[in-house]
């Protein structure tokens, strides 16, 4: 039997590897959902500007009247990051393609949502856990003086919540603070005495959704991606809880989301003489930036598993 060949993707092909791609990839981006979304332009540089408008200071001075106050001049920061392009490839071989190529690039796109999904995350993530709002366990003065039996409480939540109140950081949506934490400081939290009281408000569809529950306002969300970080004696995790518009990332939804390419057998001309070799990948645009560290705050802590 003569080998199968494959000599190009329809419109309609395409767009079946880049859902299947996108079907793998939206799961893993709990870092960049919570970001301020910006949509990437084309054809205007590399370069990403977020505006923030700063707040006015309140207005004691009592009118006099008939006479205007002097007013306010408006004050807006601008915040820059520049876009990367991150991606990968595999070459397909045409012994490989034997039994049909369509179930091959079925399961490269779900591989490469996976790995774009977890590249994405991790971009965004290293740029926000790199904050300098910090809570430390058991009033710890740094990192450094972290010790395995720091492990994260209720307490250690409390005064977090505490620091972004006091900097008029606002919950996301009106409604709550954002709390990433790795499993393993889940667990601990778990154990607290003090978890019980905020358990029994986690209702079954909170768990279904992979939330832990609720503590002080702040949505407790569980991820392998947290950082870990060892200070000399003790591995540390970098938890991290999150306000509104505390960082931007790029629109993963807009012009910038990840591209599923495919290049079938035949395709290198001479390059590939023999019709050998095809090649599945993806890349995809990416910045992240923080816009306001006082509404951000990283929680460290050691963990017991």
């Amino acid at each position: 039997m003569a080998l199968q060949t494959y000599s190009g993707l329809t419109a309609e092909q395409k767009t079946f590897y880049e859902r299947v791609l996108l079907e793998r990839l939206t799961p893993t981006l709990l870092y960049q959902k919570y970001g301020q979304a910006k949509p990437m332009p084309k054809n205007e540089g590399d370069t990403v500007c977020f505006r923030r408008f700063e707040g006015f200071d309140a207005a004691l001075t009592p009118l006099t009247e008939g006479v205007a106050p002097s007013g306010q001049s408006l004050s807006i920061k601008t915040i820059t990051a520049t876009v990367e392009q991150y991606g990968d490839f595999v070459e397909i071989s045409d012994k490989l393609d034997m039994a049909g190529i369509d179930p091959v690039l079925t399961e490269v796109a779900k591989m490469f949502g996976e790995q774009a999904g977890d590249t994405i995350d991790k971009v965004v993530r290293n740029v926000v856990t790199a904050g300098t709002t910090v809570i430390y366990p058991k009033g710890r003065a740094d990192r450094a003086s972290i010790t395995a039996s720091d492990i994260l409480t209720v307490s250690d939540i409390k005064r977090a919540v505490t620091v972004l109140r006091k900097n008029n950081a606002k919950p996301i949506d009106g409604k709550y603070f954002i709390g990433i934490f790795s499993p393993s400081q889940i667990s601990d939290l778990m154990e607290d005495e003090d978890w019980k009281e905020y358990a029994i408000q986690a209702s079954l569809e909170m768990y279904a959704k992979g939330e832990a529950g609720m503590i002080h306002g702040v949505k407790i969300l569980d991820s392998t991606n947290v950082p870990v970080v060892n200070n000399g004696t003790t591995d540390v995790h970098l938890g991290l809880i999150i306000g509104k518009d505390a960082y931007g990332v790029v629109d993963i939804d807009g012009s910038s989301k990840p591209e599923m390419i495919v290049k079938p057998h035949g395709s290198a001309g001479t390059a590939d003489p023999l019709n050998q070799k095809a090649t599945s990948g993806w890349k995809a645009m990416l910045a992240a930036v923080r816009l306001n560290e006082l509404a951000m705050c990283r929680v460290e802590s050691a963990v017991t598993l």
